[in-house]
């Protein structure tokens, strides 16, 4: 499993050794990867959380070690929103941290449809909630870095 780790680790910073690349690497949830450093060359990470006191926990600590490994921009982005009380314990939560909650994505049942019928959620529903939440999101990120600070 190290190798991999390392082979990950050492394929990002090829990836991202130009300004202009952009490489998206969806790592598996936990913090291995980070006490490894396999994000360690990246300028972005995004903690995904969901409304549930384990996840803010861990999703915490993720921001915590990517700041150690000296990533320049680290943000909070809740998951699986249901209501207003969910976004707003998310949101307390990164407040009472020093975190700041840089979006949210609400839960949308289209997400487990388009999943029931192999598809992507793209080509399955690209009006639905979740993937015009991730649409703001990737532009918010793409953005300027003055316009995301």
């Amino acid at each position: 499993m190290c190798r991999a780790h390392a082979a990950v680790r050492s394929l990002l910073r090829e990836l991202l050794d130009a300004a202009t690349d952009v490489a998206v690497a969806d790592m598996e949830a936990g913090l291995e990867n980070f006490s490894r450093g396999t994000p360690r060359h990246s300028d972005t990470v995004i903690s995904v959380v969901e409304p549930y006191y384990r996840s803010l926990e861990t999703g915490a600590r993720v921001v915590e070690l990517a700041r150690e490994l000296g990533v320049p921009r680290v943000h909070v982005v809740a998951n699986k929103i249901r209501d207003e009380g969910d976004r707003e314990a998310v949101a307390a939560f990164c407040q009472a941290r020093g975190l700041e909650l840089f979006a949210s994505v609400p839960h949308d049942t289209a997400v487990l449809e388009a999943d029931r019928s192999q598809a992507a959620l793209l080509d399955w529903a690209p009006e639905s909630p979740a993937v015009t939440a991730m649409t703001a999101l990737a532009l918010r990120l793409l953005a300027p870095a003055t316009a995301t600070a």
